[in-house]
């Protein structure tokens, strides 16, 4: 899949756009104030493949916590700015790696410039950040209603700002609820500016809705090249978020390693609980560093032959079930066996 090329931006550790990887960002919901708690959490994140974390920054006091937050993760950090611009300098001042602003609502443009200016002395890139939800009235009159096109011409009015300021180390980032809108929105910025992207579905909602509509909405926009670093926004566990994200990107073939676990549906023919067993196999699976699929099936009649495409299986019976490697059955094991004996195949995996 070609990839629309944009410009490089050097987010600490990490680069987004110029052609790198695309990057997985979450977002911590622990209060950032909560400094032993944001790491622990960010430190989950990063071990389940987060690239970037963002932190929200509602306070002074959660922006000095930035200092010592930063000494103990390893992955970039980004501030979520709103509405005070001395939140932004702070936050710099206290080892963001980034700041995440929409400079529509950080106050007029003496406030804005103070931010751009200690951004540029730093070398912090900005997220300019536009939402649909808060897309300017006289926009909103112009076309008649929120559209893709106001979202867009809101984007670049804020980008240009800054470009006035002297400033072009930017990432954009616009967002909508609406799946569709966001798509159309993203084809057009593309065309006009080589910023790198920052794409996701805003608002998306809870576990399985919010996948749905990020799947959709992500899919559509990855698939045509365009964007350079995503988060997946649910309702939930942000671990859930980079799960996601992950499956998301190695399903349109973006991102490889991990173990891809494929399962069939459940049907009368199933002997034992494959639900279970299944999200048994997920969640063993995650630490074990190979890029391999692995087959989980709920039956030993049509198991071998199902798991074919797959590089091991495990097919259910009564109190029994199989092995199977490349679509050949390798060995028949007691049915409490089958988890230990699968991970044991994994860990002396070797092609």
């Amino acid at each position: 899949m070609g990839r629309i090329q944009t410009k490089a931006v050097q987010i600490g550790n990490r680069v987004i756009g110029g052609g790198n990887p695309i990057l997985i960002q979450s977002m911590t919901n622990t209060k950032t104030e909560d400094i032993k708690a944001t790491i622990g959490q960010i430190q989950k994140l990063s071990a389940a493949g987060c690239d970037i974390i963002r932190c929200a920054v509602p306070t002074m006091e959660a922006a000095f916590a930035l200092k010592e937050i930063q000494k103990k993760i390893s992955i970039p950090l980004v501030a979520d700015i709103h509405f005070d611009y001395r939140l932004a300098i702070a936050a710099m001042e206290n080892g963001a790696d980034k700041i995440r602003i929409n400079p529509g609502n950080i106050g007029n443009r003496e406030r804005l410039k103070a931010v751009v200016d200690v951004a540029k002395e730093r070398k912090i890139p900005i997220r300019v950040g536009v939402n649909s939800g808060s897309l300017e009235k006289e926009l909103v009159e112009k076309y008649h209603g929120v559209t893709a096109e106001g979202i867009v011409e809101s984007a670049l009015d804020k980008v240009k700002m800054i470009e006035d300021m002297g400033y072009d180390n930017l990432v954009i980032s616009i967002k909508s609820s609406d799946v569709l809108m966001c798509v159309s929105a993203h084809e057009l910025i593309s065309e006009q500016t080589n910023y790198p992207l920052h794409v996701g579905i805003t608002e998306a909602g809870t576990l399985i809705s919010g996948n749905i509509k990020s799947s959709i909405g992500l899919g559509l926009i990855l698939h045509q090249g365009i964007g350079d670093t995503i988060r997946v926004s649910l309702t939930g566990d942000p671990l859930e978020e980079v799960k996601s994200a992950k499956l998301i990107l190695r399903t349109l073939g973006l991102r490889s390693g991990g173990i891809e676990v494929v399962s069939c549906p459940t049907c009368g023919r199933t002997k034992i609980n494959l639900i279970e067993l299944a999200n048994q196999v997920e969640n063993m699976v995650s630490d074990i560093p190979l890029n391999i699929k692995v087959a989980v099936m709920g039956c030993v009649v049509n198991g071998p032959g199902e798991a074919k495409e797959a590089d091991i299986g495990i097919a259910g019976g009564i109190g029994e079930g199989l092995i199977i490697k490349h679509g050949e059955v390798y060995k028949k094991v007691p049915e409490q066996e089958l988890l230990p004996e699968l991970r044991k195949e994994l860990l002396n995996w070797s092609e």
